[in-house]
């Protein structure tokens, strides 16, 4: 029975285990389960799960497991994690960042966005594991700053979304520079052509798990079709859904709807924050830390949040505007009913959308019965829960001129602090 399987099972060292259980993980999850045999006897996996399903613990165990910190050079790191957004290789970071401490490996972040100069101290300082996006990490590399050849184990996590932001000539180009030789982990929601190249190319002989079929939706996912009749019956709809008392996110189409909605729910008393690519970095870490804080229940943001934020607790994710393609409607959908946890996923639809949306729908594989309603609704009600108490989070203006300082994203050592600046590169461009 698989829950009868724990992580000693699996060979996952003593020191690993309690480190896990100090985090709250005392079972593995089926993902891990499947891919941890191989992953930690060296051999090359081909991991595809659906999103909240423990992915990231299924390659950071191996991946802390087979370093050893006594490698460590300057600016030639051993391990390489490639994710394609800031916030998702952030939470990478911070998952992986407790268990290479147990066996002293140091990790950094590299992303843009912020200046390079601490991540870059930091490289030359020496670093074991490396998470990165892929365009700040190749102009590391193209300057000199980096090496890729004593690279052991790499991981490419969220692969198709690496290809859909159009990394893939970029991923590539890092994976090549890596030794042949080297364990490779490839985790992916989808396999598409995109990620059969880079897995015909980079993985040899590789061993492929999967946990479930790519369109299918969590069990504890409960979604939800509402049809309004105009523009002013959706604003009252979704306010009324974002009054409850628990954490919730509202996924807009474009970043200035997802900044006026999140300042009016602020406004009325609703303690928001806005999460998308016209933000600097450091605001968008911190309007992120303020959400999972409790200290805002409600994110407005872009498909910036579709993937790679991982909060738990979001009890409700409302597709305010219905996303254009059935990809970003799951993983959208995935950032509620987590790591066997619930959820409810409500779409909220203006009559001229109604066609389109249930097309995406269908598929998506989503079977919901379209509801007519407006926010005096039994079933809206039910949704929201119980109103929370009126309070204000001061909106967090687009452009700060001087935001405040944010932690350098270095782990396993002294964390430095430095000023961040607004990122000039193009918001879809997640470096």
């Amino acid at each position: 029975m698989l829950e009868d399987i724990t992580f000693a099972h699996l060979g996952v060292s003593p020191p690993l285990i309690d480190a896990l259980a100090k985090r709250g993980a005392h079972r593995p999850f089926p993902i891990q389960i499947e891919t941890l045999p191989d992953t930690l006897a060296g051999r090359d996996v081909l991991g595809r799960g659906k999103t909240g399903s423990g992915k990231t613990l299924a390659f950071a165990i191996p991946l802390v497991s087979r370093l050893d910190a006594g490698d460590r050079r300057p600016r030639k790191p051993t391990g390489l994690v490639l994710a394609p957004t800031r916030e998702l290789a952030t939470q990478i970071a911070a998952t992986i960042a407790p268990l290479a401490a147990v066996r002293g490996l140091r990790v950094v972040t590299i992303f843009g966005g912020v200046p390079q100069n601490k991540q870059v101290a930091a490289l030359k300082s020496g670093v074991d594991i490396v998470v990165a996006c892929p365009g700040r990490l190749e102009d590391l590399m193209k300057q000199g700053l980096v090496s890729l050849g004593a690279v052991q184990v790499t991981v490419i996590d969220e692969a198709d979304h690496l290809a859909d932001l159009g990394f893939l000539p970029t991923v590539t180009r890092i994976l090549a520079a890596t030794p042949a030789s080297g364990q490779r982990m490839l985790f992916s929601a989808t396999l598409d052509a995109a990620v059969d190249t880079l897995v015909k190319r980079f993985l040899t002989s590789p061993v492929t798990r999967s946990i479930a079929e790519p369109k299918s939706a969590s069990p504890a996912m409960t979604h939800h079709l509402f049809c309004v009749d105009g523009p002013q019956a959706k604003k009252d709809v979704v306010h009324r859904l974002a009054t409850g008392d628990s954490r919730r996110i509202l996924f807009m189409r474009t970043k200035h709807q997802a900044r006026k909605l999140a300042r009016q729910l602020s406004q009325s008393g609703i303690a928001s924050v806005e999460l998308h690519g016209n933000l600097s970095q450091a605001v968008r870490d911190r309007n992120l830390a303020a959400f999972a804080a409790g200290q805002a229940r409600v994110l407005v943001a872009t498909d910036i949040a579709a993937r790679g934020v991982h909060v738990d607790n979001v009890e409700l994710v409302v597709h305010v505007d219905p996303p254009a393609e059935h990809k970003a409607y799951l993983h959208r959908s995935g950032r509620t009913a987590r790591a066997g946890a619930s959820g409810d996923v409500v779409t909220i639809a203006l009559p001229e959308q109604r066609r389109d949306t249930e097309s995406m729908m269908r598929k998506a594989a989503i079977r919901a019965v379209p509801q007519q309603v407006t926010a005096a609704s039994p079933v809206i009600h039910n949704l929201a829960g119980q109103a929370a108490p009126r309070e204000t989070i001061a909106a967090v203006p687009v452009a700060a001129p001087r935001p405040a300082p944010t932690p350098v994203a270095t782990h396993g050592s002294t964390a430095g602090r430095s000023r961040r600046r607004r990122s000039r590169r193009p918001a879809t461009a997640a470096r």
